[in-house]
């Protein structure tokens, strides 16, 4: 098992996530450049060096050079872009796996989406997403009960035409798909469902900004759905990235996840 993550700076930080999971596959850095002495390159990671390392990483992924790719600290618009040309797909689904680790919901795992600022702005782009959801979240150990966010109760309705939209967009997915609508109670939502999908990606990715970078929830990282490959996407601004590796290796060898 071999695989490949990004590094764009602060190459230590790749290095010392790696470190911890050294013995879980091998591994391999895309990079433009190692520091300066004292720094020491790993004698048990493999790095590839070159001007390209956001189309290295996933030219390698799809060549079968490597078995599953992490974004690491590469761009996101640079690696998105290469992924969607190389696989031939328009728009990327992700979807984060989170743990919540204070308050009611503690210790809950839970899959969110959209977590792309482009993604999930229809109804049938979540619909997508949750049915894509459901069978990865049994492969990650996690019920496959869905939550549907909006941007009010059903009783504020009136009070803004995006509130109203949000609402009845819960609505339809909600009857479609056989999920719950939760309206904008995401404080309950992880506690009895095991995917929570947002209004949309911004408020998506602010959910995983709020949570996982201002608070002390964990990130495991961010899968791309609709694939043939594993890809696990992260936030450039995370401090650790052995659980993102770990969800690699595990998706890519069918394994159950334990961090």
């Amino acid at each position: 098992m071999k695989v490949g993550i990004g590094a764009a700076a602060d190459i230590e930080k790749i290095e010392r996530s790696i470190e911890k999971i050294i013995d879980k596959a091998d591994f391999v850095i895309f990079t433009r450049s190692l520091p300066q002495p004292p720094h020491e390159r790993s004698e048990k990671i493999e790095y590839r060096i070159s001007d390209t390392p956001e189309s290295d990483l996933v030219d390698a992924l799809y060549n079968g050079d490597i078995d599953a790719a992490v974004r690491g600290t590469l761009p996101a618009n640079l690696v998105m872009k290469n992924i969607k040309t190389r696989f031939g797909v328009e728009k990327l689904r992700r979807v984060a796996l989170l743990e919540v680790c204070g308050g009611r919901c503690a210790g809950k795992k839970f899959l969110l989406a959209p977590v792309g600022v482009d993604e999930g702005w229809d109804v049938e782009d979540k619909l997508e997403f949750i049915k894509e959801c459901r069978p990865l979240a049994k492969r990650l150990g996690l019920n496959d009960r869905v939550a549907v966010l909006s941007g009010g109760r059903t009783g504020d309705i009136g009070r803004h035409a995006v509130v109203d939209r949000t609402i009845r967009d819960a609505e339809e997915i909600a009857e479609k798909s056989g999920a719950e609508n939760c309206e904008i109670l995401i404080e309950d939502a992880p506690q009895n469902h095991g995917i929570v999908i947002a209004p949309d990606g911004i408020s998506g990715n602010l959910i995983f900004r709020t949570l996982c970078l201002l608070g002390n929830g964990d990130a495991h990282g961010a899968p791309v759905l609709n694939i043939s490959k594993t890809f696990v996407d992260t936030s450039r601004a995370g401090s650790d990235y052995a659980n993102a590796l770990l969800l690699a290796v595990s998706l890519s060898d069918d394994k159950k996840y334990t961090p």
